[in-house]
């Protein structure tokens, strides 16, 4: 279900907003080859051999003439945190309606909606240079609200941060995440991996230290795809700024676009080979797409964790 973005923008709070993400997710997903697996999202499980017939849900077998039994609490808990890159780059946008970070946060709060529906304790973690906020996972009702307030601020605050000029340090951000949560955790990392390719072994690095502590990790690197992967912009000649550094580069795109997107096309190919072999999940996701495949990627991950 593709939600259009002014509407999205009309709606406050932002849990009402990430409510609005998610129903719209699920009802897709039951007109989709995926029925039934929102049934199970929504605190169910499968009915199996020698399961007490009085937890059945009745009403979820009349709509899907399937059985399915009530989950239990220490069924569903899980530890998790949402790890949101707020560095200047996270505030661009060009072609889509949104910028990379306005889109994250949409992201996060309809995942801490999901983990809330699924008792799981979340946390959030903000980072550019190095950890701005942190909150641990909690299942509490006042945790959940106090997180949507923190991703609230940021959306107010995104005119005033852009201006700034806010570098990324992903790697020692995640180095320093790895070494602070003490319990196995599941980790969500949201960003747009600008960094230096110079950064990019230490990057890898840091992914590997989150499961060499155990930490189950899925990495959301947030892009408008149209122009910085593509490069796809009209003919003519450009000034492009780096909104970490404040540097400028004038380049006519038609010129460079090839080899740009073979540079890209590379580098992306060794971070998801690198992720790989670290058995940690990689997701490309463009803020021009709806937020399915988010939420799908997070909803899989999830199942297998179970």
């Amino acid at each position: 279900m593709i939600l259009d973005p002014a509407l999205l923008t009309q709606l406050t709070p932002l849990d009402l907003k990430a409510r609005t993400i998610v129903e719209g997710f699920i009802s897709g997903l039951h007109r989709s080859p995926f029925h039934g697996f929102s049934v199970e999202f929504a605190e169910h499980r499968p009915y199996n051999q020698g399961d007490d017939f009085k937890h059945v849900d009745w009403k979820a077998y009349a709509k899907t003439e399937r059985f399915y039994v009530k989950r239990f609490e220490a069924e569903t808990n899980l530890r998790a945190h949402v790890v949101l890159d707020v560095s200047s780059s996270m505030y661009f946008k060009h072609f889509a309606e949104w910028s990379k970070l306005r889109y994250a946060i949409h992201i996060a709060a309809s995942l801490i909606y999901m983990m809330n529906r699924q008792r799981d304790a979340c946390g959030l973690f903000t980072f550019d240079e190095k950890i701005r906020k942190q909150f641990p996972a909690k299942s509490s009702g006042s945790h959940v609200r106090l997180l949507y307030s923190e991703l609230e601020k940021e959306l107010a605050d995104e005119v005033k941060m852009s201006k700034e000029q806010r570098g990324s340090a992903s790697a020692d951000a995640l180095h320093q995440l790895a070494e602070n949560l003490k319990q196995r955790s599941f980790v969500i990392i949201l960003t747009d991996l600008f960094e230096n390719v110079e950064a990019h072994e230490n990057l890898i690095s840091s992914i590997r230290h989150l499961r060499h502590q155990n930490h189950e990790v899925l990495l959301f690197n947030i892009l408008e795809h149209k122009s910085e992967r593509e490069l796809d912009f009209p003919d003519g000649k450009f000034l492009f700024e780096d909104m970490e550094t404040g540097s400028e580069l004038e380049v006519v795109p038609a010129q460079v676009k090839k080899e740009y997107q073979k540079k890209v096309q590379e580098y992306t190919q060794a971070f998801k080979i690198a992720c790989n072999e670290a058995k940690a999940d990689f997701e490309e996701i463009d803020t021009q797409r709806p937020f399915d495949l988010a939420l799908l990627a997070y909803l899989n991950k999830r199942k297998k964790l179970k």
